[in-house]
């Protein structure tokens, strides 16, 4: 069984079931994410490879080496109008902003996930590869491109929900009610992937990771005048230390995407610096999160004082 040294204030959050619900939840996207990546390559080559060889001005290279300005794809040329055409075409919620600046259109022709990319929420300019995506980015893929047309959409954005109701939450503490309708959810998701291979095993981790107990445990008999922690998982068992990691990886995420938002239209910023307001505080209360995270922080902050 693993053991490492905790902090007090990791120690103090871990005995809240609450916050670590908040912690199982970002995993179980975790999860969903590696079991939806191979499905998703591989209909995302074939949509790229239909494209091509039902339109031959897809074939020809960049004309200009174009980029979005901003959100917008102005004045492209000939080749990257009619990608930036096709792409629209298959848009399956018209509603929904095509992300443009997420893509390099001189790449449309060689790269199966840059024309993915435009479907996808915005942020994702810089993710090259389908292990990079997290399940924000392939759940909307689902939801807006018209490859996926045999895919219920309401499970999909149903799972969306949920996962931004996550994000946005201002004390990380997530109540047992919520988890069993997120549970609900993710199950209704998996009933369209029935078929899918690693979203069997993904289905069965997703499982494993909602019963699992991830309370901490001093030397396994609570002595608290140890210097080790160990914790437990039904089912299992896990490393104190990737519970760390799971823990940095969700404030991480949200720091970004906080950013992100700070950067946005006014009342999308005005939203965002509340819950900033929110995140500070939880910061101030776990000083070894404010000082971990201490340059990200500082970033986000620069942000909003640009504005």
């Amino acid at each position: 069984m693993s053991a490492t040294i905790f902090h007090e204030d990791l120690l103090l959050r871990l005995s809240n079931r609450e916050y670590t619900n908040w912690i199982k939840a970002g995993q179980c996207l975790r999860i969903l994410a590696q079991g939806l990546q191979p499905f998703i390559d591989t209909e995302m080559r074939y949509f790229h490879e239909d494209l091509i060889n039902q339109n031959s001005m897809l074939r020809r290279p960049c004309e200009k080496s174009c980029r979005p300005s901003g959100n917008k794809l102005l004045g492209a040329c000939r080749v990257c109008s009619e990608w930036q055409r096709v792409i629209q075409t298959h848009q399956r919620q018209p509603q929904n902003t095509i992300n443009w600046d997420n893509c390099s259109p001189a790449s449309w022709r060689t790269s199966h996930w840059e024309v993915a990319k435009a479907f996808m929420p915005r942020g994702q300019g810089r993710v090259r590869g389908a292990d990079q995506f997290d399940a924000s980015a392939l759940l909307n893929l689902i939801n807006s491109c018209g490859r996926f047309h045999s895919v219920d959409p309401k499970p999909v954005r149903e799972v969306i929900r949920y996962r931004n109701e996550l994000m946005h939450s201002s004390d990380f503490l997530v109540r047992d009610e919520w988890m069993n309708h997120y549970d609900k959810a993710l199950r209704n998701l998996m009933l369209q992937f029935g078929k899918v291979p690693p979203m069997a095993t993904a289905g069965q981790q997703i499982k494993q990771m909602l019963r699992a107990d991830l309370s901490i445990h001093i030397n396994g008999v609570d002595e608290m005048d140890s210097d080790h922690i160990v914790t437990d998982l039904v089912l299992g068992e896990i490393s104190a230390d990737s519970i760390v990691q799971w823990e940095a990886e969700l404030l991480q995420k949200r720091l970004q995407e906080l950013k992100e938002e700070m950067e946005e239209m006014d009342d999308a910023r005005a939203l965002s610096a509340e819950e900033l307001k929110d995140l500070g505080g939880f910061f101030e209360t776990n000083k070894d999160l404010s000082e971990r995270f201490s340059s990200e922080l500082q970033n986000v902050n620069l942000s909003r004082k640009q504005e």
